[in-house]
Parts: structure tokens; C-alpha cells; sequence
């Protein structure tokens, strides 16, 4: 999520999510931190949808309410896409959108002083479209996420040059998550449609594609290709048949009745006839081509001689999870296809070289690389000093950062950053799971918890019984039977000695002691640190 702000107009481009990390247990997505935003409301002039994958519309539900519903900006898919968002997440509230359509890049919008326009570029969703910002003081080039295609389906081959003739100074902001992909070029769109339609033709058994569900345009040539040969397609993935019905809504997509079967139906047709095309191919657990791969799908089963197709990059972060996926494929298929064998994917995301040859279209006077992580942005920043760019003239930021240009176009890098920590999801819970109780989490992930509960006198304040306990993820209790009878026998002494002779009960101070000893000693005996959490019952 980016805020441009001139005098006292301020624009969005997207409202992303980020995926939790390992040590966020119980985190759905994180969203990004609007308090610079707070009080301005009244000044955002419109919300501009670069494109609709989730990392940059996924937040779009919780935001555009936090902000009073701003007017959003973009293409149909896109619009189609928030709106579904917003649907699944609270019902009717699409109805409160203000929505300005792009319908082609010709389109000029003026929101305050931001004189809006756009131009083409290419990514792995139809739609995505690049956004210009134009102000008094500075012209902002943002593709959102792109990539260069030698030789695209269409036919035609994207240049930036016109973009290097925008008024100066330009800034280009470029996503540069393929700074470090140093290969001289990738997977064209036809090498890879002509790898999917061997493998369909020729396969034996059925063919099973796993892919995003945000591969639309990929769908949709399936599903022409297999109409063309006289085979049957069943798309399985809540997503999958979302987007493929919204895209079929916008004629973005042609599927006849014989073509396009339910998966419920895959039984009346020979396997040798059939493709599936699902989600899942990340390896997430309830998705459908684990489900597949576990046997855990009602309709779906793989037999040996089935082709399974993995048209998909993996995911940074998830390549333990996929490698687990592909193991446990391998032990039931023989035709096991990924990017490792055969081009059967193409990346929606630039590479080394594409950003230097933007860079030498596009002849920004200042250069920001955006979208990736910081490594990868000071990667790119020594890419455009090699596309001819002046250091000082290249801004490597954090989140937060603050770039202001003058009124003249000099930029001066502000020491004060808008506030940008982590803004956690946990089902219905916005910004509620805090870093204490993310600390909390992980401390009971990696050494449990173990409850005392202890029933006090109240006249006496003495241990009355013997002390339960409960312990989860630290010991198995039915095989330390010894080690308990002592923790038993040390929580009666560290109460006795708590409330003294006269039987006085502070709860907070024995539930202290108790924390800090009990601790200390289950330490001594395992080397592991569980949450110790004393429960007082006083009778």
C-alpha cells in the first residue's frame, strides 16, 4: 500500500495483505497500518487498484470501511474481484463502493491535484494495469507488479518509451522481485501453452493442472484447447470457480456447456478425457490437490498413469511444503510435471535484466525500487546505476519511509516515518492480536503450557488437597508421574511460605511465586521453559 500526498489531496495505490510468517501462530494475513491516515480521511481522493491479485487488493474489505468508503479506482476484473472481497466479507457492503472504471488505458482521471492516467503492462492476472501520477511538483510512474514477454500470446510486444517523454522530474517506482534473477530471459507464453498442450494431448490417463486461480487467460486457453480436442475440463478451488466465473460474466472467457463438466460428473466421462484444473498447487493444507494427494477428495483419486501438472512458481516460504506435496505425488504417479522439468509456467514478475532495459526506456530522473524484500531492493538500486542512473538519485526505503519532492523536484528523505508495524488477522479480530500476544504464542509453540490450579483455605491459606495440574505440549503426564509428585510438592511449600503464619492470601504474590519458581525448577529438570500459568481457587 503506497500514499501519495500533495498539499492536502491524498491518493492510495492498493490495499494488500502479507501472508504470516513461521513464528506467527494463528495469524490468517496482516494487513497494512493506516494510523498516518487517521484524520485525514476526508482528504483521500480515491483508492487506484493497480491490479487483483490479494497481496494487492486482500485488505480492501477491512480498509475502505476504516476510511469512509474513498472512491476506488480500476479495471473490470479488478473491480470484480474487490467487490467479491468485500461481499465474502461482509454482506451488502459492495453497496457502499463508489467505483471510477478504467476501461482502457486511454482513460485520464483527476483526483485533486493528481492528474491520473495509466498504460499496459504485463502480468500473470488480466487487467493489471500501470498507473501515472502526475503532480505539480513531480511525475510518479508505478507499474504495480509487471514483466516483459519477448513473444506474448497477443502478439504484440510492450514498450515504455513513451512513458520516458511524462513531464520531469519522473520518478519511477519499480517492483523488484526479480532483481535477483539473473537468467537472460524466462518461459514465453507460447513455449509454454505448446509444452500444456503436448502434455494434455498425449496423456494416457487424466491430467490434473494445479495452478494459481488468478491464471485466468491460462484457464481460459485450456479450456479452448481441450474444446478443440474433444476433452471435458472440471475446475475444482472455492477461487478457481469464483474467478472463472466472474471472468466468463466479463467475456473474458468462452466455455460451451460440453466442455465445462462439474467435478461431480467426472465419472460418466473416460479418464483418458478428462482435465482438472485446481488450486493448490502451494501445498496449502485444505486446498484441492492435497486433498487429491491424501485421498482425501470425494471425487478425485490419482492412479499411476495420470499426468499431474504443477503450473506454478513456488511461493518463497513455501518450498518445504510443495517438495512434501511433490513426495507424496511421486509415490503415486508416474508423470509428475513441474518448472524443475519442463517450462509449464511463466512468471508474472520481472527479471535482472527487464528492469535494466525499463529503466533505459522509461529514463527516470529518480529511481525507487518497491515490492520485495530489502536485499532485493538494493539489488535493483545497483541495477539502475548500471542502466546509467546516478546513486544520489536512487532511494533504497523502508516501510514507512517518507520521500518528499519540492515544489522545484528535489526529494529530501524525511527522519520521521509513518507508523507501519504489523496490523495482525485472527478471524474476526483486527490489530487485537498484539507483540505480547504473539510472544505468548510462540512461547507456548515451542515449550507448551502446564497449569497448576490450586484450591487455598481461605482461613488458613494452605494448600487444600493436592494441586491439579495440566500440561499441553510440554510433558506427557501419564510418564512423569515423579516429576509432578515433586512440582505438587514444591507448589504447597512456595504457598506455605507465601502467605506466612498469619494465613494472609495475596493472590498476585503467590501466583508470582508460583510462575517464577515452578518455572525455575521445571527448567532445572527438562531444559525447557513452558508457560507456567498458576490458577487460585480459594474456599
Amino acid at each position: 500500500m503506497t500514499i501519495f500526498e500533495y498539499g492536502k489531496d491524498i491518493v492510495i495505490l492498493d490495499m494488500g495483505v502479507q501472508f504470516p510468517e513461521e513464528d506467527m501462530p494463528g495469524i490468517d494475513y496482516i494487513i497494512p497500518n493506516i494510523s498516518y491516515l487517521q484524520g485525514k480521511e476526508k482528504n483521500i481522493r480515491g483508492v487506484i487498484f493497480s491490479h487483483g491479485h490479494l497481496d494487492h487488493i486482500g485488505a480492501a474489505p477491512i480498509l475502505l470501511d476504516k476510511l469512509n468508503y474513498p472512491p476506488i479506482v480500476g479495471r473490470d476484473l479488478t473491480i470484480c474481484l474487490v467487490k467479491k472481497r468485500l461481499e465474502d466479507y461482509a454482506k451488502n457492503s459492495a453497496k457502499k463502493l463508489h467505483v471510477i472504471p478504467v476501461k482502457s488505458t486511454e482513460d485520464k482521471i483527476k483526483l485533486g491535484n493528481f492528474n491520473i492516467s495509466f498504460f499496459d503492462i504485463e502480468h500473470s492476472i488480466m487487467d493489471a494495469v500501470g498507473v501515472i501520477l502526475q503532480t505539480p511538483s513531480a511525475t510518479v510512474i508505478h507499474p504495480g507488479d509487471w514483466t516483459m514477454d519477448k513473444d506474448p500470446i497477443s502478439g504484440k510486444f510492450l514498450s515504455y518509451d513513451h512513458l520516458s517523454y511524462l513531464p520531469s522530474p519522473k520518478v519511477l517506482m519499480l517492483e523488484s522481485l526479480g532483481a535477483v534473477d539473473n537468467r537472460p530471459s524466462h518461459t514465453t507464453e507460447k513455449e509454454m501453452y505448446a509444452n500444456l498442450e503436448r502434455l494434455i494431448s498425449e496423456a494416457t490417463g487424466k491430467v490434473i493442472i494445479g495452478t494459481f486461480s488468478s491464471q485466468i487467460r491460462r484457464v481460459g486457453h485450456i479450456l479452448e484447447y481441450a474444446r478443440s480436442i474433444g476433452k471435458k475440463v472440471a475446475l475444482d478451488g472455492f477461487s478457481m470457480k469464483m474467478n472463472v466465473e466472474i471472468a466468463k460474466e466479463l467475456g473474458y472467457i468462452k466455455a460451451d456447456k460440453e466442455t465445462l463438466i462439474t467435478v461431480n460428473d467426472l465419472h460418466k466421462y473416460p479418464e483418458n478425457k478428462i482435465i482438472i484444473v485446481c488450486t493448490g498447487a502451494q501445498g496449502e493444507g485444505n486446498a484441492v490437490l492435497s486433498r487429491i494427494i491424501t485421498g482425501d477428495h470425494r471425487f478425485i483419486k490419482v492412479r499411476k498413469q495420470d499426468t499431474v501438472i504443477f503450473s506454478s512458481s513456488v511461493i518463497p516460504g513455501n518450498e518445504r511444503t510443495i517438495q512434501r506435496l511433490k513426495d507424496n505425488l511421486y509415490r503415486q504417479c508416474d508423470n509428475v510435471i513441474h518448472s524443475d522439468i519442463m517450462d509449464v509456467h511463466t512468471s508474472g514478475h520481472c527479471n535482472a535484466q527487464n528492469i535494466k532495459e525499463m529503466i533505459k526506456q522509461v529514463k527516470p530522473d529518480f529511481f525507487l525500487p518497491t515490492y520485495a524484500n530489502h536485499y532485493m531492493l538494493k539489488e535493483s538500486a545497483k541495477l539502475a546505476v548500471e542502466a546509467g542512473m546516478h546513486k544520489a538519485n536512487i532511494f533504497v526505503l523502508d516501510n514507512g519511509s517518507v520521500l518528499e519532492f519540492s515544489s522545484q523536484g528535489e526529494p529530501k528523505l524525511h527522519d520521521k516515518k509513518a507508523p507501519s508495524s504489523y496490523v495482525f488477522v485472527d478471524g474476526l479480530g483486527v490489530g487485537d492480536i498484539g507483540q505480547v500476544v504473539l510472544r505468548d504464542r510462540q512461547a507456548m509453540a515451542q515449550d507448551g503450557m502446564f497449569v497448576v490450579i490450586i484450591t487455598l483455605d481461605s482461613q488458613t491459606g494452605q494448600v487444600r488437597n493436592s494441586p491439579d495440574i495440566i500440561s499441553r505440549g510440554f510433558i506427557y503426564m501419564r510418564e512423569s508421574k515423579d516429576l509432578l509428585y515433586q512440582v505438587r510438592q514444591k507448589v504447597k511449600d512456595i504457598v506455605h511460605h507465601s502467605t506466612g503464619n498469619k494465613g494472609h492470601i495475596d493472590e498476585e504474590y503467590i501466583k508470582d511465586q508460583v510462575r517464577d519458581k515452578i518455572g525455575q525448577f521445571l527448567y532445572t529438570r527438562t531444559e525447557r521453559r513452558p508457560m507456567v500459568l498458576p490458577v487460585l481457587i480459594e474456599v
